[in-house]
């Protein structure tokens, strides 16, 4: 069989498949079908094994057209038994008919696999209460669980809080007794990115 010879009015539509191919490569293949031929037009990294000029199988989308744009995503199996996730385009002429099919072809079971390691890896089924042999004096512990709660009461992050949000968090862990611990103020002038001398001077601020 020989292959067709490239129509010049679908090169457009093989470039964006070779670019979607190429930024997601190796896991996508993308096939270009011609509705007017009912032929395979192109395929940007084949992972499933058609060839240019296959028959495309779609007369019925030219026959009764369809007023969809973008048909999926959906799932399918591969050859070997891959599984791809699919999206269909429809590209259409100035008329607004139906001229060709761009499908995206997207091997997931790489990305389900490392979700299942993950999930495994995560799984919260074989962790234990925090002893309390290990945790009763844990002062880092209880200014960790402090400090998190409230940077989420105020919506805000670490590497957003501002010399008054400083002051602030200082004084509040003053008042749950987090500097009861030996090194606490050194550990909480790390945390917060501020000097232990600056930490000292809120804390003598209390005082006076």
């Amino acid at each position: 069989m020989s292959t067709p010879r490239p129509d010049p009015v679908l090169d457009n539509y093989r470039a964006i498949a070779d670019a979607i191919a190429t930024l997601f490569f190796p896991h996508a293949e993308v096939v270009l079908h011609d509705l007017r031929s009912q032929k395979i037009d192109y395929i940007a990294n084949n992972l499933s094994k058609r060839q240019i000029g296959d028959d495309a199988a779609l007369e019925d989308m030219l026959e009764k057209g369809t007023d969809e744009t973008n048909i999926g995503p959906y799932e399918k199996l591969n050859w070997d038994g891959q599984k791809i996730r699919s999206l269909s385009t429809v590209l259409r002429n100035a008329a607004g008919t139906p001229q060709a099919v761009l499908c995206i072809n997207l091997n997931i079971t790489l990305f389900e696999n490392a979700k299942a390691a993950l999930d495994l890896f995560l799984s919260p089924s074989k962790l234990i209460p925090q002893p309390d042999a290990l945790f009763r004096d844990d002062w880092q512990e209880r200014i960790n669980t402090f400090l998190n709660a409230w940077l989420r009461q105020r919506q805000l992050s670490l590497n957003l809080l501002t010399r008054d949000h400083k002051r602030e968090l200082v004084l509040a862990l003053h008042a749950e007794g987090a500097f009861k611990g030996k090194s606490s103020a050194n550990y909480v002038a790390n945390v917060l990115g501020m000097g232990r001398a600056t930490v000292y001077k809120h804390l003598k601020e209390l005082k006076a």
